[in-house]
């Protein structure tokens, strides 16, 4: 910017000062028409006005120059955008960990059918040992079709969940969560059938006869019993001794839990029903006389403490550093650590189509997605 300025003072011949400002603005471009400042121009002084002196005259070219500068820092000011580096996925999928999640989760279901029949040729003859005292089956009578009731519900649910399942976006972290909560409970089950063999809940019982030494007869009916997939239902399980725990209340409850928590909040009437489902099935165990009710109260005391110990661990991620956590001193705290190593953020409940959909149907979709907000 260059301002000159010419000023005129001649005291003999009585003329007034008269001061000629002019601007010129260089820059690489022309300015847009909202960074225009605007001056006023200046006018000469009155004809009546006294006479000032050259100091006035300096001080007004002073404050000009002054504003002029003042605009143009004003308008020449700029903000700073910082645009922050690209994370890394936070969610991976790892296929990889779902899948050794799951054969352990078969490893172990399969192992429960190993013990049950190993359990089953040391349950002592009703003749024998009468069943135990149980305060439950003091006040309420045996009804046979309860446990029925039981099983349809079990697989109600266990179906429910398979395609809530089967529609989260991020179903292989929590497939891989489900398998290991499945298997870790069916192995405390087998410790706890082998270690105490109790005696049948009921003299309605029947149970298959001993086969002792006979290998063959047993693997028989292992395949048996895994092909029905342990359900009175199917005629498959006809053996005693699988009392303490309940599988079935393991079921039950496991497969409310995941209902619940990977629902979205507004969904309370799906988790309603789920909660009778499950609550009435587990009465209806007790009901049929099928186990004692030391049974189905440890089974659901292991199901939800683990269940809730570990879902506490995987949603706190503050936990996982701390030195005093009590919880990472379990025995599964490494395998929680190689499952979860690089899941950084809560699993969020977002559904997504199973299956590719047509171009033409993507759009469609992407209006009714739906998912919990964390």
């Amino acid at each position: 910017m260059a301002a000159s300025s010419l000023i005129q003072d001649d005291d003999d011949d009585g003329i007034h000062p008269h001061v000629e400002v002019s601007v010129t603005t260089v820059s690489p471009s022309p300015p847009a028409p909202d960074d225009v400042v605007p001056v006023r121009p200046v006018t000469p002084p009155p004809a009546d006005t006294p006479k000032r002196g050259k100091m006035g005259s300096l001080l007004q070219q002073n404050q000009l120059i002054q504003t002029l500068s003042s605009g143009l820092k004003r308008h020449c000011d700029y903000v700073k955008i910082s645009v922050p580096e690209e994370r890394g996925d936070r969610l991976p999928k790892e296929w990889w960990k779902t899948g050794v999640a799951f054969l352990y989760a078969v490893f172990n279901l399969v192992f429960t059918t190993v013990v049950i029949t190993i359990v089953h040729e040391r349950v002592p003859d009703k003749s024998v040992s009468p069943p135990l005292p149980d305060k439950f089956f003091d006040y309420v009578g045996r009804v046979p079709w309860a446990f029925t009731v039981t099983e349809v519900n079990g697989l109600i649910l266990s179906g429910l969940w398979l395609v809530q399942w089967l529609l989260l976006k991020h179903k292989a972290i929590v497939g891989r969560r489900c398998f290991f909560l499945i298997g870790t409970l069916y192995m405390y089950r087998c410790i706890t059938m082998y270690i105490t063999t109790l005696p049948v809940p009921g003299r309605h019982m029947v149970c298959a006869p001993k086969l002792y030494d006979d290998s063959a007869g047993k693997i028989r009916r292992i395949v048996r019993l895994i092909s029905g997939g342990g359900l009175s239902l199917t005629g498959s399980h006809m053996m005693c001794g699988d009392f303490l725990y309940s599988g079935h209340t393991v079921m039950l409850t496991l497969s409310y839990l995941f209902i619940k928590e990977y629902s979205p909040r507004w969904m309370c009437w799906y988790q309603w029903i789920c909660w009778l489902l499950s609550a009435s099935g587990v009465i209806c165990i007790l009901v049929a006389h099928e186990h004692y009710s030391i049974d189905v109260l440890v089974g659901y005391f292991v199901t939800t403490r683990l269940f809730w110990w570990y879902h506490t661990m995987a949603n706190t991620h503050a936990l996982r550093r701390v030195p005093n956590n009590f919880l990472s001193r379990t025995w599964w705290n490494p395998v929680f650590n190689f499952l979860e190593r690089n899941v950084q953020t809560n699993v969020p409940v977002v559904f997504s189509w199973p299956l590719p959909l047509p171009s033409s149907c993507r759009q469609r979709y992407r209006i009714v997605e739906g998912g919990r907000d964390d």
